[in-house]
């Protein structure tokens, strides 16, 4: 289009090869070659980090590390060997002993001729255990008189193979001569073992200066047996102990969620109460119970010395009411001291003023016993304040019905008997109203 262009306003061309059809299609697939070969750095990843990645000339980087490009023999590929004309070192088939052996045993290895004759390298690993010795004054007087069943060309064997065997009580046991001692388990050789070494340690007064084993047979026995019983189950078995597992899981999972919505029910109702005792406290709820108190006083009859007393007595039957901590899984005794989340904030503190007021130890060692004597002296220190508070409440109803009497009635008073009056109210505590 260009060229028409030009030739229409007789401008010279320039001197420019014809776009043709095989130089279009050449130059796009010269430029497909070069964006196809050329790598992009992703997005987010610095130019530095993408320099590291790749070469000069844009080659991946390989899969593992190579220290090939150090030099000659210095890759992970082995290079062949280059061989020349040098003579091959010469190898032997020489003797050797083993110094850990005291039967002047001799082997033969390879060695080259060049190599100095040191000792055998692995004798290091071999080494003996110290096995204690005694005599027949010894055995006479500390071994003999405590052990029975055993004799002392029995021990005397027990203590040969002890060294021959390194204490491998297994292989000890299979070389036991049954015919001549006759038969003997791999318990009844470890107990008659130790118990010469602790015999020989006190006699010896090694006991201090070294820690002697003490050797239970009884429950390696027991031990042993319940694996083979376990060893032993068969399919049906191991099912039903997985189903009774899984059953036991569950029970606990419903029992940790009975016990989460009670803590919330008995966190709800405890600031109802709160909420209830602050609503209680507001003057225009002060002035409405007077109005009713006094409208019961007018329209209701008056209540009499026994309802006072069995209203008491129900009040302070309550007590406190401990958890029973009787789960499966592991808790401390202390836990059983600790107070419900259910008692309010003033049998709290009336509880901490009546420990306070007969000096009791407000966290006692917690055993058995004293948790649970513990937790029965405080629930009947909360039994207590509630009957002293309600004994008050009585009084101070006994002295208002006085009152109202003498007022109603002028010139006449109401004497209360003695007996009705236990306690005077000056020694009780002020009334939590």
């Amino acid at each position: 289009m260009s060229a028409d262009v030009r030739d229409i306003l007789d401008i010279e061309r320039a001197n420019t090869p014809e776009i043709t059809r095989d130089s279009f299609l050449a130059t796009k697939k010269r430029n497909f070659e070069r964006t196809k070969h050329a790598s992009r750095r992703p997005e987010g990843m610095h130019r530095e980090v993408f320099a590291l990645l790749y070469t000069d000339k844009k080659d991946a980087p390989p899969l593992l590390p190579t220290d090939t490009a150090l030099g000659i023999g210095a890759g992970y590929k082995q290079n062949k060997a280059r061989l020349g004309m040098k003579k091959v070192r010469k190898w032997e088939w020489a003797p050797f002993s083993n110094p850990a052996r005291n039967d002047a045993a001799v082997f033969h290895h390879w060695k080259r001729v060049s190599d100095d004759s040191t000792d055998y390298p692995f004798a290091k690993f071999n080494k003996q255990l110290e096995i204690p010795t005694y005599t027949m004054t010894e055995y006479n007087a500390h071994l003999r008189n405590n052990i029975q069943n055993w004799s002392k060309v029995q021990t005397d064997h027990l203590f040969d193979l002890a060294r021959r065997f390194d204490l491998r009580f297994i292989v000890m046991a299979d070389r036991w001569n049954r015919q001549q001692h006759g038969i003997k388990t791999v318990e009844e050789l470890k107990e008659r073992y130790y118990e010469v070494i602790s015999l020989l340690a006190k006699a010896k007064n090694q006991s201090v200066e070294k820690k002697t084993f003490v050797y239970d047979v009884e429950h390696e026995r027991r031990r042993k047996e319940q694996l083979e019983k376990l060893f032993k189950r068969t399919t049906q078995q191991v099912e039903e102990e997985q189903m009774l597992i899984n059953e036991m899981k569950k029970i606990e999972a419903r029992k940790k969620e009975r016990e989460r919505k009670t803590q919330d029910l008995q966190k709800l109702i405890s600031q109802a109460d709160q909420q209830n005792e602050h609503t209680a406290n507001t003057p225009s709820t002060r002035k409405y119970e007077k109005k009713l108190h006094k409208k019961k006083v007018h329209h209701q009859p008056r209540p009499s010395k026994v309802d006072s007393v069995v209203n008491a007595i129900e009040i302070g039957s309550s007590g406190i009411k401990f958890a029973d901590l009787r789960g499966s899984g592991v808790s401390l005794r202390s836990q059983k001291m600790k107070l419900p989340a259910n008692i309010g904030q003033r049998k709290v503190k009336a509880l901490e003023q009546a420990i306070q007021e007969f000096k009791v130890d407000p966290a006692p060692p917690p055993t058995e016993e004293i948790c649970t004597s513990f937790n029965e002296l405080r629930s009947d220190m909360v039994l207590l304040c509630e009957l002293r508070t309600a004994l008050s409440t009585c009084i101070y109803e006994m002295e208002s019905l006085k009152h109202q009497y003498e007022a109603a009635c002028p010139g006449k008073t109401l004497n209360i008997p003695p007996s009705l009056v236990p306690i005077k109210s000056e020694t009780l505590e002020p009334n939590a109203n």
